[in-house]
């Protein structure tokens, strides 16, 4: 019998260790998966690579996780908030690395990634400093700047209801990158708000199927 779900957040997320890239899903705090960042601070686990589409805001959260050290680089596409004390503090005292990614070039490489790509080609970005150093083309008369997939070993993201199965719905603009970024990581592992029977959940309206989804945890 397949069942995902697991009490035991301790025990999930004890497989992330040292060095690990995680896709952290969330748009600012919708769809943030806190329990599980809370989980993760408390693994110890340092020196990570954090993939997600902001830098954190206030002093939960993702904010947290920045604070507590253990993170080495953040790719993300907005640094810098009113409230993104934790990450500018960090970052000019030259203990965090910053990749810019622009939010869509950011959504199209974890989609490659998801899809088996081998790269796209994007006219964001193209003549900045961030086209320096990687190769460009002309097609169809538009410049273009070539990025690559962006993948990691976990995704830790958040939806509103879960089966056994691993089958994920969200719920209104907790839907961001969550689903993405489930397809572009090796294990991702999923916090949900509440587990439900199987066939409880309509077809029509699950977004991230199981074969996606490692675990899941209520919290």
């Amino acid at each position: 019998m397949i069942d995902k779900s697991s009490r035991a957040l301790g025990d999930v997320l004890s497989q992330i260790g040292d060095g690990a890239s995680i896709m952290i899903g969330g748009f600012g705090g919708a769809g943030q998966p806190a329990g599980l960042i809370d989980g993760l601070i408390e693994t110890g686990a340092k020196d990570l690579v954090i993939i997600s589409n902001n830098a954190g805001s206030g002093d939960d959260g993702l904010s947290r996780l920045l604070s507590s050290g253990a993170v080495r680089k953040i790719i993300c596409s907005f640094p810098r908030m009113a409230d993104s004390w934790a990450f500018e503090e960090l970052y000019r005292a030259g203990k965090i690395e910053l990749e810019l990614v622009p939010q869509g070039n950011l959504a199209c490489r974890i989609q490659a990634a998801g899809m088996g790509l081998g790269a796209v080609f994007t006219p964001t970005g193209f003549g900045t400093l961030l086209a320096e150093g990687k190769e460009t083309r002309e097609i169809d008369g538009r410049d273009y700047v070539l990025e690559y997939p962006i993948k990691a070993d976990f995704a830790l993201i958040k939806a509103h209801q879960g089966d056994r199965w691993g089958n994920l719905v969200y719920r209104k603009s907790g839907r961001n990158f969550g689903p993405i970024m489930a397809t572009a990581a090796a294990v991702t592992i999923a916090e949900v708000s509440e587990v439900v029977e199987l066939g409880e959940l309509n077809p029509e309206h699950i977004i991230t199927p199981g074969i996606f989804v490692r675990h899941i945890v209520k919290i």
